[in-house]
Parts: structure tokens; sequence; C-alpha cells
């Protein structure tokens, strides 16, 4: 199936184009958590939403959860780790699926774009950002994986019982996982190694671990790196007031587009992203 627009987040910018190109009749696939916004889940009070005095980050997360179901809409709760434009559009890679959609719409939040040194430039040469995806790959080898937060961490535990021998790094304490072939926090990665193909991770102390592959596992993939070709202007997605970005028929809206950071910031601007896709694929369809 083509879908008319993929959304990619699950925050206040993607909710509020997702309401408006449901109202619009289109088809949506929609990539985020199902939990919604972590940042406005955190909040613990906000005094400048319209209509919602004095609500907490919960309540609010609450209500957009209840209309998110009352409008009939659903999230698919899988990563979106790459995405490639063509002809017809554009291909989504969430997991080891691909997804097909005419349009796309990046609501990713606030993404620092810096990764470990190295890790770029390796992107799909021995450095993955998905384990179901190119795990297969290193099947009794030896690897470095970077989990990001716990709730990742059935991917990378899904890697240790696949490689020979696992390097895992968390940026948090007590790591769930208890594998023979797991060794938990060796040190802190410096950068990735390597010239044509990763070939290991330099910690801060100097050492050097050598490795077959890189698993890269974070909440957020930098929107440049998620879609090749994309005018970025530090961290921000550069936009014009469409929400129109560098690349034909794929928009972008909320913090990833820069500051100000605050929802109703974000809820405009995923209503003009919304009504500018309905214009663009009309346009596309006469």
């Amino acid at each position: 199936m083509v879908y008319d627009t993929a959304i990619v987040g699950s925050g206040p910018a993607a909710l509020s184009a997702a309401l408006t190109l449901k109202l619009h009749n289109k088809s949506i696939i929609w990539f985020g958590s199902r939990k919604l916004s972590p940042k406005v889940e955190a909040s613990e009070r906000i005094a400048n939403y319209p209509g919602v005095p004095m609500v907490t980050g919960p309540e609010l997360n609450r209500l957009f959860g209840e209309q998110i179901a009352g409008a009939g809409l659903e999230i698919t709760e899988c990563q979106v780790t790459n995405i490639v434009q063509t002809r017809r559009g554009f291909m989504l890679q969430g997991g080891n699926e691909i997804y097909d959609a005419r349009t796309v719409l990046l609501c990713t939040g606030a993404v620092s774009p810096k990764g470990f040194p190295g890790e770029a430039e390796l992107l799909g040469r021995g450095v993955s950002y998905c384990a179901t995806c190119d795990g297969f790959l290193y099947q009794g080898k030896t690897i470095a994986v970077y989990c990001g937060a716990r709730e990742f961490e059935h991917e990378a535990e899904y890697l240790s019982e696949i490689a020979g021998m696992v390097y895992l790094f968390t940026p948090y304490p007590d790591c769930g996982i208890r594998r023979d072939n797991v060794v938990l926090n060796p040190g802190v990665i410096r950068a990735v190694l390597g010239e044509s193909a990763a070939k290991g991770v330099e910690l801060m102390d100097g050492s050097v671990l050598d490795t077959d592959g890189v698993f890269v596992i974070r909440p957020s993939i930098a929107p440049g790196r998620l879609l090749r070709g994309l005018k970025i202007d530090g961290a921000d997605i550069v936009v014009n007031r469409k929400m129109e970005t560098s690349r034909p028929g794929c928009y972008a809206a909320g913090d990833c587009t820069g500051r100000p950071y605050q929802l109703t910031k974000a809820v405009g601007e995923g209503n003009v992203a919304a009504h500018s896709i309905v214009e663009y694929l009309a346009g596309k369809k006469s």
C-alpha cells in the first residue's frame, strides 16, 4: 500500500497534522510512541495552551490520547531508521519493514545532530541504526552496541542472541541485560574507527576495542541522517512558511524546525503542514 502521508514522531505537531489529514480523508501511516510526547509528560504545569489552563503534562498527554482514539487514528510503534526519496514519493524503513508514502511529515522533536566521530561517515558500512535489519550480518561476530535508552534494551538483547561477543554501552546505570557474551559498559565511546568500514571503537581512556560492526540505538535519529539531502541549519530542519523542506513532498513541524520550543507553536506548524500536504497531493493528482 502507498499511503498519502507518513508522519514520523508522535508529539503535538504530529497529532495536529494527523487530525487535519484525517478530516481530509488522507491515508496515514503514523510512526512513534503510543506514550506520545515525553517532553509533554515531564511538564509540571502548562500555562499557555489555549482552552486548557494550568494543565499538567500527564493530563494533557491523556487528553491527546483520548483524542487520538476518538478520531480512529493509530500509531505504529517502531522507529524509522531511514527515508529514501523515490520517483513516486518516499520509502521509509521501520524495523525490518518498508513503507511507501507519497509525502512525509517529520515531527521528530529537537534532536542533537552530534553523533560519535566517524559514525555518520561509516553509516551503512559497519555502522547501523537498526538491530532487526542488520543484526543477521553479524552472526557469531564481535560488535559494539550503544543503547541510548532502557526502552531499546530488547534490541540490544536481540543482537546478543546473534553475535558472538557484544560490548554494550549505556548512558544510564542498572542495565537489565545479563548474558555471558555481553560485556557491559566497558568504558565511554569517543569515536567509531575505520576508513572503508567500521573496525571498532575508541574509548575515552584511549583504548581501542576491535569489532566487526557498531550498532547505535538512540531514541531519535538526526533528521539529516534520516533523509539524505535534507537542508539543515545547525540542529534544525530548514522550512518555509508552508512547512516545506528542501525535499519536494517532505514537510517538517514542531521542535525540529527550531525555536521557540512551545506546544502552541508545534500544534500550529502541524496544522499548516497538513494543509500544505493536502494541497501538494491535490496538485500531484491533477
